[in-house]
């Protein structure tokens, strides 16, 4: 480490107290480190046109701090968005490895603020062949982004920040501020500018409360796919267009149509078009999916060979905002839905057991009824009203038709020849009946294990999906 480079930012530190007039503010740190750093940008013209910050703690802090500014001060958005922990160190003349945490404090803070200041005031011409690569962290992104990079072009990543809690383990999620830093730290290893969007807000109302009012009122909701209909690719491609950027390529595998419609993808095991499903044509046309023809092993084979240190890191298993947290425990903490024993019954009313609340079960449910039988029991329906959970045979569930509501085609509902009635579930055969006001029948061409209202009906003709609904 340089000790001139470091007493220098120390005792001479570069837009220290400044809060720049009509700027966007970042923070990182705080009481759990004792350290705290606070980073203003003011964002003109594609350019940052002032910057300050302040800084508690450490002196490292502080340094690093003022290192920050004066790296990203008169700089393009685009090149203030390549400064990260490295640079700041190297500003520093080197940090050791007990020091560098300043360095990540400072970066963390530049990119909130950078994000914020670019969503606002980027305004950056566009630029043919600009893509912006949404990264979260994992093996799909960074080989996505990998491929738009060689493709050539320009390509500029972001990584969105939805959930904060202390009882997640922020390294299992894709949205935390830890898959933040590593996905940061994979774009700028790679050579790109990385840009932080904190929808924290956004996703809380859009996603997160309505999936705790779904739960609540006995339904069994689908928060991918709202959030990815509703929240983060919207706001990423209104990103993307002020940082002249005409598309938006994600780590999905999903294609898209001849007629810009979602298409599966060519591996059916990894395939993600049903989370996909809600998205408008007008997004699909901004949208690439550079792993829309790979496999699994094909995209971590990718990553090896280009030494990409997440090559090898396990998929997530849950909902971003359930990492490191059980579902009861999220409802309980978050939505109030804390334990009202009410009774079991079969299709006949008759009380055969106990349940501690009606939210614990989803429509087809096997496992955890607790009810010894002849025959094994599956969850028929609950009601919400009565915190009732209702039971019967498998043969109970079986049905030939589908109530949908709020659905959207894309096609004429004469060219529906198939419908996925569950993320993982295979697609079944089927026809529509319109009945207006986005409420359909779905006649299947065979029998179903019954379908949980809330979910989300992916409806498909061949491999395009031309519309979706809610099961009613």
């Amino acid at each position: 480490m340089s000790a001139e480079r470091f007493t220098e930012h120390l005792q001479f530190p570069q837009g220290k107290g400044l809060e720049p007039a009509g700027g966007s503010i970042g923070a990182a740190g705080g009481a759990a480190c004792g350290d705290l750093v606070t980073i203003g940008l003011r964002v003109e013209g594609g350019r940052v046109t002032a910057a300050g910050f302040e800084a508690s703690g450490c002196a490292a802090v502080s340094a690093a701090g003022s290192a920050a500014v004066a790296l990203v001060e008169g700089a393009s958005v685009l090149d203030a968005a390549r400064v990260g922990t490295h640079g700041i160190a190297a500003e520093l003349g080197g940090l050791s490895p007990g020091k560098l945490h300043a360095a990540e404090l400072a970066s963390d803070a530049l990119h909130r603020a950078l994000g914020l200041a670019a969503r606002a005031d980027a305004a950056v011409p566009v630029a043919p062949g600009r893509t912006l690569v949404a990264m979260s962290g994992g093996v799909d992104s960074a080989v996505a982004a990998l491929l738009c990079a060689r493709a050539g072009g320009d390509a500029v990543a972001v990584t969105l920040e939805l959930w904060a809690d202390e009882e997640n383990d922020a390294e299992a999620s894709c949205c935390s501020a830890h898959a933040v830093r590593v996905a940061r730290s994979l774009a700028h290893g790679m050579g790109l500018p990385h840009f932080t969007l904190d929808l924290r807000e956004e996703f809380r109302a859009g996603v997160v409360e309505p999936w705790l009012d779904e739960h609540a009122a006995g339904l069994t909701p689908n928060p991918c796919v709202r959030c990815n209909g509703n929240v983060r690719l919207d706001a990423m491609l209104d990103f993307a267009g002020r940082l002249g950027a005409a598309e938006l390529a994600t780590g999905h595998y999903a294609r898209r149509s001849a007629d810009g419609l979602l298409r599966s993808a060519a591996d059916p095991a990894k395939d993600q078009a049903y989370m996909l499903c809600a998205l408008a044509p007008v997004t699909i046309a901004r949208m690439r999916f550079p792993l829309g023809e790979l496999t699994k092993p094909e995209v971590r084979a990718l990553a090896a060979e280009a030494e990409l240190p997440v090559a090898s890191k396990a998929d997530s298993q849950d909902l971003c905002f359930l990492a490191g947290t059980g579902r009861a425990a999220f409802l309980a903490r978050h939505g109030g839905a804390r334990e009202r024993p009410g009774e079991i019954v079969d299709r006949g009313g008759r009380v055969l057991g106990r349940h501690r609340g009606h939210h614990g079960f989803t429509v087809g449910q096997r496992k955890g009824i607790g009810i010894a039988a002849p025959e094994p029991l599956y969850v028929l329906a609950t009601d919400a009203r009565a915190n009732t959970v209702t039971v019967g045979a498998r043969s109970d569930l079986l049905t030939h038709e589908v109530a949908v509501r709020g659905a959207r085609l894309h096609r004429p509902a004469g060219e529906v020849d198939a419908v996925r009635l569950r993320y993982r579930s295979r697609p079944l055969p089927c026809t529509v009946d319109e009945h207006g006001r986005g409420r359909v029948t779905l006649r299947l061409g065979e029998p179903v294990d019954g379908a949980a209202p809330g979910q989300t009906a992916c409806l498909y003709s061949g491999d395009v999906v031309v519309g979706s609904g809610t099961i009613a």
